[in-house]
């Protein structure tokens, strides 16, 4: 029964050393297992795991400068110019139009100055307004494109009451009043809209729109509605 007992004993010891081992390389292999997860906890932090506690080896930090480029699509601004002098200097203005250009209160004339591409000269082209100082009707509009020589040339020409030019989108764009016989200045009663597009080293007219206007519209105040009467 010793005999048993003690090899009972013996393989119980034989187990517990076997268990103990076991415990014992368990714990290490889990310790790793441990230590592995944090490693992969640091990372996927943020996408850059270790590295976001600083440059590996001696590798300089990349920094972000201010860019000085100019954003595509900025146009360089244009060099001013006389419009009046321009004007009164331009033999193709008619006589009566430079003569009466004078201010209007103090130094200021009654001039319109457009800067834009219109012929795809070397320099933005002028679109000129004149118009009257009382009620700010067009007179006439002209436009002037810049040669090599630094000098501007008129290439347009138009001198019809209460018209102005725009330039859209690389087009001449011209507006004229219509009047009646009976119309007043402020109401008239319709509008020619038209477009001219650089072609051939002239404007060639592209389109041209015609609006009638409502001749009822500042005739006077219309009638007051009827009183309802009980």
């Amino acid at each position: 029964m010793r005999g048993l007992t003690g090899s009972g004993d013996r393989t119980t010891a034989h187990r517990g050393s076997t268990l103990r081992a076991g415990l014992a390389a368990g714990s290490t292999a889990m310790a790793g297992l441990a230590a592995f997860a944090l490693l992969c906890a640091g990372c996927s932090t943020g996408g850059t795991g270790t590295r976001d506690e600083g440059p590996a080896g001696a590798r300089p930090v990349a920094q972000a400068t201010p860019s000085t480029a100019v954003p595509t699509g900025t146009a360089k601004p244009a060099a001013r110019v006389n419009a009046v002098l321009l004007v009164k200097a331009d033999p193709e203005v008619s006589g009566r139009i430079r003569n009466e250009l004078k201010p209007c209160a103090g130094d200021e004339y009654p001039v319109d100055t457009s800067y834009g591409s219109l012929t795809d000269g070397p320099a933005p082209d002028l679109v000129v307004n004149v118009m009257t100082c009382g009620d700010s009707v067009g007179v006439g509009t002209y436009v002037y494109r810049q040669g090599a020589d630094g000098s501007y040339e008129n290439v347009f020409t138009a001198e019809i009451p209460a018209v102005y030019g725009t330039i859209d989108r690389g087009d001449l764009v011209v507006t004229t009043q219509v009047y009646g016989s009976k119309d007043a200045i402020a109401y008239p009663s319709g509008e020619d809209v038209i477009t001219y597009r650089w072609a051939a080293d002239r404007f060639i007219e592209t389109d041209r729109v015609h609006n009638d206007f409502n001749r009822a519209l500042g005739e006077g105040d219309l009638p007051a509605p009827p009183t309802a009467q009980n």
